[in-house]
């Protein structure tokens, strides 16, 4: 495997209002981000991820059932060979964040990894669900509506170009999945996320290079642009970025522009953090039960 991986971001501002039909949403949403995502591979990316719930709104502002019909299944539904397809035509890996349906009337929030020569390795589905106000006039992050907790574990999957783990926006506050990533061999992990500037923005710059220095891995944090109506719940900020092990930021994005954001990772940095801190030899997981009890 090369040492130097070019990583894309996209991050998007969904500009369809809320009160139209999902099928335009979608339509829409998933026209411009194939977009950005040839615009990526022409940059040289080798791994792409889109932002959390990428082919529509934030609809967890509200609590409607109409949303439901924007679940597919994973691998089986329509976006996801759509996004299959793409991976093998440009040689890109592929984290595709989407609503997905289970059988009959099972939602999760779930982001499938596709490798470059467009097969599916797998899933991984958010695992902490928040359900909180946010932004005034009944609005919120009112995800226990629409999803079941993750149960798929913390998968690791091995790409052609990395090692790759995935956390979903809202996981980012939890240290614990972060810690499993690292412990299974990840080298960078993407966090695709929906987050506005009145509830996290003091958050966004702060934790997650902590989890990179943490575990010696790359995390790439992807967050949507804009304000969405009908809801206006706040703004999404942007400022997508990739931060090394050391905690330095790689690259980063605008606060209020589609655009791809650029950034390399190297692999060698990773094995001298990880064998200067030696942070995985040191650790006690013997002494850590109660973590688990209480």
């Amino acid at each position: 495997m090369m040492d130097t991986v070019r990583i894309g971001l996209v991050q998007t501002k969904h500009e369809v209002d809320g009160n139209e039909p999902v099928a335009a949403h979608k339509a829409a949403a998933i026209e411009k981000t194939i977009g950005l995502v040839r615009q990526a591979a022409s940059q040289g990316a080798n791994i792409v991820s889109l932002q959390e719930i990428f082919y529509g709104p934030y609809f967890c502002a509200e609590q409607t059932n109409k949303w439901y019909d924007a679940a597919e299944e994973i691998p089986n539904g329509p976006t996801t060979k759509l996004f299959q397809e793409l991976a093998q035509e440009l040689g890109i890996v592929i984290v595709l964040p989407i609503y997905e349906r289970e059988g009959i009337a099972t939602y999760y929030n779930t982001a499938a990894v596709i490798d470059a020569d467009g097969s599916y390795l797998g899933k991984y589905r958010k695992h902490h669900i928040p359900h909180v106000g946010a932004g005034g006039g009944g609005c919120g992050f009112w995800e226990k509506y629409y999803f079941k907790p993750g149960n798929l574990g913390f998968p690791v999957f091995d790409t052609a170009f990395a090692k790759v783990g995935v956390y979903i926006c809202y996981d980012r506050h939890f240290p614990e999945g972060a810690r499993v990533l690292g412990l299974s061999g990840a080298e960078i992990v993407f966090n695709p996320s929906a987050t506005v500037s009145g509830t996290s923005e003091y958050l966004w710059k702060l934790e997650q290079p902590a989890h990179a220095v943490a575990n010696g891995y790359y995390v790439a944090a992807i967050n949507r642009v804009g304000f969405e109506a009908p809801w206006h719940m706040g703004e999404f900020y942007g400022q997508s970025y990739l931060v090394d092990p050391r905690g330095h930021f790689v690259a980063m994005g605008s606060r209020d522009q589609d655009e791809v954001v650029i950034g390399e990772m190297n692999k060698k940095l990773i094995r001298e953090v990880r064998e200067s801190w030696q942070f995985y030899r040191d650790r006690r997981p013997e002494t850590y039960q109660e973590l688990a009890k209480l």
